[in-house]
């Protein structure tokens, strides 16, 4: 199952861009699904689809990218890349509330699609992982914020990456028979990153 290739769909309304992209994923071994030139069309294609990675453009008809990136995002589809314009910056914020878990300013190269993806697919594991913990939607969102803003800490203080601090939030919780979110609360009590072992490999605290 997890040999299973990536299953993408593309919202572009720029059918060169839309074209390259295609070309792009599947030289990297992803399927392209469908591809569609207008928001809307991007919403109903992946509830009836379920991709597994959801690409849009920002900027397109009849529903904008963020509006259609609220709505996959809400219904818990799949992760989603948003395609902005250097300018856009403003936008990629906008995007970012509505649930896309990643961006590529335009123009980009394959070097910097598959990076993205590999985000993308990563906070949305993420997000599923504390969904599971949390079920009331006013709770999972305070506790998305802490443990972003623990991970965040932890990157600075101990220079892991994004996916190496989730891992040691994820680890030590478990370890400590806490949650995801009471740990993250901890971490951004105190004066500095727990101390409980300089190896980011996630040991238990006070091994």
């Amino acid at each position: 199952m997890s040999n299973a290739p990536t299953r993408v769909l593309i919202a572009e309304d720029e059918a060169l861009i839309r074209l390259d992209l295609k070309e792009m994923l599947e030289e990297e071994g992803y399927v392209v699904v469908a591809e569609v030139g207008d928001g809307q069309a991007a919403v109903e294609q992946a509830q009836q689809l379920r991709p597994d990675l959801v690409v849009l453009d920002v900027q397109m008809p009849v529903l904008d990218g963020i509006a259609a990136a609220e709505q996959i995002a809400a219904a818990r589809i799949a992760p989603v890349i948003v395609l902005t314009a250097f300018s856009q910056r403003e936008l990629v914020e906008r995007a970012r509330d509505a649930g896309a878990m990643a961006y590529l300013v335009k123009p980009f190269s394959k070097n910097d699609l598959v990076p993205a993806i590999e985000v993308a697919v990563g906070r949305f594991q993420e997000m599923h992982a504390l969904d599971a913990e949390v079920t009331d939607l006013k709770e999972r969102l305070e506790a998305r914020k802490v443990v972003e803003q623990a991970k965040g800490r932890l990157m600075s203080e101990r220079g892991m990456t994004e996916a190496e601090a989730f891992r040691w939030i994820q680890r030590t919780a478990m370890n400590e028979r806490t949650s995801m979110k009471a740990l993250a609360q901890a971490i951004l009590a105190t004066a500095a990153a727990p101390t409980g072992g300089s190896e980011p490999a996630g040991e238990p605290a006070g091994s």
